[in-house]
């Protein structure tokens, strides 16, 4: 039986977090850009949000938190096992971001991945209503358009991966390639952060699943569907706002009388093996055995978010990272002024910027990335048009952020030159390019991007 909902937003997790108040469980809204880009169209077309609650078991009963209807779909302790930290994680993940780590191909994780997405498509199909407009979102579910498309013809189906697209020679490693390009071709418009990955995907679909090329999109079992890039972006106007707080202010002011005259070079990341971390820390250490800067001028500040803990590749870079912090301290450190903060903990929005506004250097170096918001964020969180930006040329913030320093993240003399230059850019040229940069976030906000994609999937036929 059809249901009434004429907007539905699908992704691997509910826009809130189950918390304990008082002794009982509530609920409240989880932090980041796309929670806030799609909740005013939520509110505005009464949608609901098809996610998994964050916990194993039973899901809940669809609840309403903050105007918005959660639809939660179940996963057991197997299931999070093998479809999420295994499949997802172990050889989605390190295929899409370059094979940086080895994927792991195990047919005991595929069954599961089909599973829950059927599961996840089973749930939309009972809650849309005739019609109805759905937004599918990231790695997790690339099988739901299809499998929805199956259930329910008459829907409009969106897809939009957050993370990047790889190249033929990587994809056709996968043994269920196939079977993942179909699903993606269910969707009316599959949408990615950057034009490299939709051509990846055209020319993967023709190749394997004998898509063919017609009026600017692909012809598949007799429908027509689309893919572009639709670069995603945060919300400027908030992160502008929070760094004219005065709060954030008087606590960008403390973090600076903390090291005291030394400027400060800042990495802000999730702790994942594709963020090159190591990397950046290693250069760092050669920065300063070179001579070329000292502890007594500069100071490294890295914020590191845990991140799939769980996963054995993360808990041995985890390790790796902090042994290297551990060695540059005790090379180049002094009682009470270590060259290196090393930080692992999340940090709530009003401290990351006041971090932003401190730095003198912002350094953000995947070795892959679908985006990277942070070096937005520290674009928007600057209140004067001052700082340096060093970015991957790898990451896809970097088809729009070309007045940053770009750099080869695998190069680590180029990363030792980069920091260098970085440290010792005059304020003209700080100036010039910052000015660029912010001009370039400030043309296409999340909000763009919502409305951009939600246009394009409005215009496909009915």
């Amino acid at each position: 039986m059809q249901g009434k909902s004429q907007f539905v937003v699908v992704a691997n997790r509910l826009p809130v977090n189950r918390v304990r108040r008082e002794g009982a469980h509530g609920w409240k809204i989880s932090p980041g850009g796309l929670v806030s880009a799609l909740a005013p169209i939520l509110h505005e077309r009464s949608g609901d949000w098809v996610g998994w609650a964050g916990f194993a078991g039973p899901a809940p009963e669809p609840f309403e938190h903050d105007r918005i209807r959660n639809c939660p779909v179940p996963l057991d302790k197997r299931e999070l096992s093998a479809f999420y930290e295994g499949f997802c994680n172990r050889t989605l993940w390190p295929l899409y971001h370059d094979a940086i780590r080895p994927p792991q191909f195990h047919r005991k994780w595929w069954r599961p991945y089909v599973d829950v997405n059927t599961r996840f498509a089973r749930a939309v199909a009972a809650i849309a209503g005739p019609r109805a407009t759905v937004w599918i979102h990231d790695y997790q579910l690339q099988l739901v358009p299809g499998l929805l498309r199956e259930m329910r013809p008459d829907l409009r189906i969106g897809f939009f991966l957050h993370i990047p697209f790889p190249p033929v020679e990587l994809f056709a490693q996968l043994p269920w390639r196939r079977e993942i390009l179909e699903g993606l071709l269910g969707a009316d418009v599959v949408g990615f952060q950057t034009r490299l990955a939709a051509r990846n995907f055209r020319e993967l679909t023709r190749r394997f699943c004998d898509a063919s090329p017609v009026r600017g999109a692909l012809r598949f079992r007799g429908r027509n569907v689309r893919s572009r890039a639709f670069p995603i972006s945060i919300d400027v106007e908030s992160y502008r706002k929070l760094a004219s707080d005065d709060a954030v202010i008087a606590r960008t002011a403390e973090f600076r009388e903390r090291v005291g005259q030394r400027r400060i070079i800042l990495g802000v990341d999730r702790l994942d093996y594709t963020k090159g971390i190591d990397t950046r820390l290693k250069a760092f250490g050669e920065l300063l055995r070179s001579g070329r800067a000292s502890g007594a001028d500069c100071v490294f500040v890295q914020v590191a978010v845990p991140s799939r803990e769980r996963v054995s590749e993360y808990r041995e870079l985890r390790s790796t990272v902090e042994q290297q912090v551990g060695d540059i301290n005790g090379e180049f450190g002094e009682i009470g002024q270590p060259v290196i903060h090393y930080i692992r903990r999340s940090h709530p929005a009003d401290q990351l910027v006041a971090l932003y506004a401190a730095a003198d250097v912002m350094v953000v170096t995947p070795f892959r990335d679908g985006m990277n918001l942070v070096a937005k964020e520290y674009v928007a969180s600057r209140p004067a048009p001052d700082g340096v930006l060093v970015l991957s040329e790898f990451t896809g913030a970097a088809d729009e952020l070309r007045s940053a320093l770009l750099v080869n993240p695998h190069d680590v003399d180029g990363l030792v030159d980069s920091m260098e230059r970085a440290l010792r850019m005059r304020p003209g040229e700080q100036r010039r390019r910052m000015r660029a940069l912010q001009r370039a976030v400030e043309r296409n906000t999340v909000f763009d991007w919502a409305e951009s994609y939600l246009d394009s999937l409005a215009a496909t036929p009915a």
